[in-house]
């Protein structure tokens, strides 16, 4: 018995080892051309036994870069696109890098030191009077996604005169941002109702206590008539 630990390694799993051996057949045809149509029948067949390929865009170079892999690079036929070499198919990808901006307040995000920049920069006061307010309320919007509760004026025109060191000035009555509790209401309810259906349930007589009751009135009448 042939154990799949005694045989030969599969380098893409995926394809199974009929292809592996169907790749290695390939190698031992000595016509270029007919060894280029086997390998055109081969690319059929991994792109049927591998459907999630198709989704990608140009997946037949994909195929072709993985039958290259199959036959140890060793692959010689007419294909339609270049050979990969082993240093392109193994090479790492090169690190991304992290930003190493610090952000003065992270519950604002970046965007927020974008936006007072903008509004620094700005020499008309018109437009800059604009845009403090919109700095403003999109500090409420920022403050309502961590906090969910009410925020009020005063609190977001001191917070922008200590980030922007007096510079820009919140006026009141700009834009108002509402905290809506009303899933919190809904919520509530649902819970009271259930807890008034469990108690209806409780208090209503069971029929057997109906039952005695109506029993209990009926013997009564009877010993009355005898007194």
């Amino acid at each position: 018995m042939e154990y799949n630990t005694t045989r030969e390694k599969l380098l893409i799993p995926e394809y199974g080892r009929n292809v592996q051996k169907m790749v290695e057949y390939m190698m031992t045809i000595p016509e270029r051309d007919k060894r280029t149509r086997y390998a055109e029948m081969i690319i059929d067949l991994m792109a049927t036994l591998n459907p999630g390929l198709k989704i990608m865009e140009d997946y037949r170079h994909k195929l072709w870069d993985h039958l290259y892999l199959i036959s140890d690079f060793k692959l010689d036929v007419d294909s339609p696109y270049p050979a990969p070499s082993r240093e392109e198919m193994f090479r790492r990808p090169d690190p991304l890098p992290y930003p190493q901006t610090k952000v003065a307040v992270r519950h604002f995000g970046k965007n927020l030191n974008a936006l007072i920049e903008k509004a620094l920069a700005e020499t008309d006061e018109e437009k800059r009077r604009n845009l403090t307010q919109l700095v403003g309320y999109y500090m409420k919007l920022a403050y309502i996604n961590w906090h969910r509760e009410p925020v009020h004026d005063d609190m977001i025109r001191n917070e922008l005169s200590v980030l922007t060191h007096g510079q820009l000035q919140y006026e009141q009555g700009g834009y108002r941002v509402y905290f809506d509790n009303r899933q919190n209401f809904a919520t509530s309810n649902n819970k009271n109702r259930s807890g008034n259906r469990k108690g209806g349930q409780q208090q209503q007589p069971q029929p057997q206590q109906q039952q005695q009751r109506s029993g209990g009135s009926k013997h009564k009448k009877f010993k009355n008539r005898f007194k």
